[in-house]
């Protein structure tokens, strides 16, 4: 990605998107919460990621776009916001700031790049986590084959997670289990593209880029954490018929080739996602003063 000039938009121009997006969040938001109750499916996108929604309701025009007119002056006193003779945008010196963490993301985000994707797993995970354990994550929501059920399948399936953020959660018996002892110095060398998890995450590393990046993006992302989230819990030892989640039975060979199929759609649609985020990645550390994309609005929505 090449350095661009700062690309100004108009206030009735950028007011037009802001309302866009606040309407797209509206909608996900209406989609995907509990109607004010715990929700063992949906919460996982506001509390395990800690973006909260009222600031995913806050539109990001991203690094090189610069606010003009009079409403601009609403961005006055944001984080990482300056003002400039043009209007208000993300400053360099907030972008300087944050390279470290700019990078990681960059060579984290490379490294799973170009990875085969392994889809093998078939969402165990979520079993290890309660195996043999009395401490159950989602304790209102039943498990589907009871706890011996479970520590059953657990014991007759090979445990291969990759990611360390779920493996860090398997209890104390399952983690020998896994084929691989995963640890955080290691993450670099063990993700991959075919993980649901790592999939889900290019939402987190999005988020960690704001405002840097475009609020568009971040919202492809969203969107395909929602869809990882549902399949994850789908193939969970949980009954979740009440939420509305047919179980997908990975104790099943059936299940299993089902799994695979949507992890494999899953894996797909991430990939022009992180693609797009290891761009404005380069262009960030290269010190772009415009990222394409950013400042034309187009991220190239998933549907």
């Amino acid at each position: 990605m090449t350095a661009a000039t700062n690309v100004v938009l108009p206030e009735r121009v950028w007011t037009e998107r802001a309302e866009e997006h606040r309407r797209r969040v509206e909608s996900f938001l209406a989609a995907h919460s509990g109607a004010g109750q715990p929700h063992p499916v949906w919460d996982f996108l506001f509390t395990y990621y800690s973006l909260r929604p009222r600031q995913l309701l806050r539109w990001h025009p991203g690094y090189g776009t610069v606010l003009a007119g009079p409403r601009a002056r609403e961005y006055s006193g944001r984080t990482g916001y300056v003002r400039t003779e043009a209007g208000v945008t993300v400053g360099s010196q907030y972008r300087a700031g944050r390279l470290e963490t700019i990078g990681f993301i960059e060579a984290l985000l490379s490294a799973t790049a170009e990875r085969t994707p392994q889809l093998n797993c078939f969402g165990l995970h979520e079993w290890a986590m309660v195996y043999r354990s009395d401490d159950v994550r989602h304790a209102a929501v039943p498990l589907r084959l009871g706890q011996d059920g479970t520590d059953a399948v657990v014991e007759a399936m090979p445990l291969r997670c990759s990611h360390y953020d779920a493996y860090r959660f398997f209890t104390a018996p399952a983690a020998p289990r896994n084929a691989t002892r995963l640890t955080r110095a290691t993450q670099l060398e063990r993700e991959q593209p075919g993980c649901v998890h790592t999939n889900m995450d290019l939402y987190k590393w999005a988020y960690k880029l704001m405002p840097l990046l475009d609020s568009a993006l971040l919202l492809d992302c969203l969107d395909l954490a929602a869809e990882a989230r549902e399949l994850d819990m789908r193939a969970s030892p949980y009954d979740l018929r009440g939420f509305g989640l047919e179980p997908l039975r990975v104790e099943d060979p059936a299940g299993r080739a089902e799994y695979v199929r949507l992890q494999a759609e899953i894996g797909r649609r991430a990939v022009p996602l992180r693609a797009q985020l290891i761009d404005r990645c380069r262009a960030l550390l290269a010190g772009a003063e415009g990222v394409a994309g950013a400042a034309c609005g187009n991220s190239g929505a998933v549907g």
